[in-house]
């Protein structure tokens, strides 16, 4: 972290607009180098802005860096698709007058409405959700454009990353924060699966949280994975209420459900979570110890090891589980093999890209 702070430092003192990719694995901590870059400018007296690929990500990137920056009594503001009106001509203006200090926000931040006083920085999380239209829209939003810091945990390989993205300088958080144990992950068919309940069981009754997720909504008749719905109502046979409550989130619901079921989970008001690929990217919950992947066959590796990561983000053990059914091609094999193997992105992003 430190040695991208110097690089993301010494960029920003240079009279050229700096572009760089921040890498950094799963919980490596680039949240908090984007702060420190954001400081870097506000103490310079620019404004800067942090773009995310969707609600539920901007909604966490804003609770974690207000804990932060209260303290520090800078005004920080979230402007996203379901912001109310009223709270949007606020922002409107306070972004002219100079006196919002960081706005955090999804694709509504490109909206023509929203003009800054002056932005310094801006941030780019989750990049490849990103077009290269989108990401000129903000540098247009000053008359010199402002740094750019783009960041992404979906490991790239090297070889790659030069060809993709020769306009950018890399930096790379190639280290875990201290303190973090490496997640067990294993590999079950499903005719395993009640040594695997009672395992989430055991796991609950310790006060550990779970994730479940599944490949897809509703099943389609070619394929014969579970999906979401059936595995929701199979879930809720195996571990009945009261001493077991359960969230479900996916991409069809309202932005205001899919919030709400999340808050319950991080609150710890529900011990099981069940969902789709939605949780992918960025979802922050210590607690939660165990992470189940349904079909996990239907899966990328690099999608696998973005979910794999929601999980060994406290001080616990954590443990990922893969269940496939029995019959798998000569890939997917090799997508279970490495990633019960190994923990390392860099190395899941070389293998990914042989495949």
């Amino acid at each position: 972290q430190k040695r991208v702070l110097k690089e993301i430092r010494n960029d920003m003192g240079q009279p050229a607009q700096m572009n760089r990719l921040l890498q950094g694995d799963v919980g490596s901590g680039k949240t908090i180098v984007a702060f420190m870059s954001m400081l870097l400018a506000l103490d310079n007296g620019f404004q800067t802005c942090l773009m995310a690929p969707t609600e539920i990500l901007a909604n966490q990137h804003f609770f974690g860096l207000s804990e932060l920056g209260e303290k520090m009594g800078l005004n920080i503001k979230i402007l996203t698709g379901s912001t109310k009106t009223a709270d949007r001509k606020i922002i409107h203006e306070e972004l002219e007058n100079g006196s919002l200090h960081i706005l955090i926000g999804t694709h509504a931040l490109l909206e023509d409405k929203v003009k800054f006083q002056n932005l310094g920085l801006a941030i780019i999380d989750e990049q490849h959700r990103f077009g290269v239209e989108q990401r000129s829209k903000l540098w247009k939003k000053n008359e010199i454009p402002p740094h750019v810091l783009v960041m992404t945990a979906t490991p790239i390989p090297r070889t790659l990353a030069m060809s993709l993205y020769g306009d950018l300088d890399i930096s790379v958080i190639d280290e875990l924060p201290p303190g973090r144990k490496p997640i067990q992950t294993v590999h079950r068919f499903d005719a395993n699966r009640l040594k695997v309940w009672k395992f989430i069981k055991d796991e609950i009754a310790l006060g550990r949280q779970i994730y479940i997720v599944y490949p897809l909504i509703q099943e389609s008749e070619k394929m014969d994975f579970k999906d979401l719905m059936d595995g929701y109502e199979s879930i809720s046979r195996d571990f009945p209420l009261p001493q077991y409550s359960i969230s479900i989130v996916h991409g069809k619901m309202k932005p205001a459900d899919k919030d709400a079921e999340m808050k319950r989970f991080s609150q710890g008001k529900t011990n099981i979570m069940v969902a789709t690929t939605v949780i992918e990217v960025g979802v922050n919950v210590p607690n939660a110890s165990v992470m189940i992947i349904e079909s996990a066959e239907r899966f990328g590796l690099s999608q696998l090891h973005q979910l794999r990561g929601r999980v060994g983000r406290g001080a616990e053990q954590s443990y990922c589980i893969l269940m496939t059914s029995h019959q798998l091609s000569a890939d997917s094999k090799t997508r279970m093999e490495t990633m019960v193997r190994t923990n390392d992105g860099f190395e899941i992003a070389e293998v990914d890209l042989k495949l």
